[in-house]
């Protein structure tokens, strides 16, 4: 499947649902590493984001996610990176989505979630795989010197 600009055209009348994740590194010989998932049936690399639950706020939902697809608990905040909108996978509703930039010294670990089976795999910055939603790559790519920046002052 290829995602093109249809993705990111707000239909008119479609509902909205607001969702959280996160872009998650770490350091390792001065190089960042982002963490980057897959779902069940797709080659392709995603972060990792979803649903925001009842009586949740955006940081806890993107924390619970992150650990629901990645495996990954030990997170600490950063600074939020920004909000990317488009259709669900669907294309029944219009998504909104909140993501943080959270680091961790946790390498290994596993999904909690039967749809991220593979759990996470690891990228430099500079040479991430191919990732599903466009605006998530454009999303790493627009922040990396703000996320290479404050990774060396950890």
């Amino acid at each position: 499947m290829k995602i093109d600009e249809s993705w990111y055209k707000k239909p008119s009348g479609y509902p909205e649902h607001i969702s959280a994740g996160g872009v998650v590194i770490r350091l390792e010989n001065d190089e960042v590493y982002v963490a980057l998932t897959r779902e069940d049936d797709f080659d392709e690399y995603v972060l990792p984001k979803g649903h925001i639950e009842e009586g949740e706020s955006l940081i806890e939902a993107a924390r619970r996610e992150i650990h629901e697809e990645t495996g990954i608990k030990q997170l600490k905040l950063i600074d939020k990176l920004g909000v990317r909108e488009r259709l669900n996978f669907k294309k029944t509703s219009w998504k909104k989505t909140h993501y943080y930039l959270f680091y961790t010294e946790q390498i290994n670990a596993k999904s909690t979630d039967p749809k991220h089976k593979q759990g996470i795999d690891w990228f430099s910055i500079d040479k991430l795989p191919s990732i599903f939603w466009c605006e998530q790559k454009e999303l790493i790519q627009t922040n990396r010197d703000k996320i290479c920046n404050i990774i060396q002052c950890l």
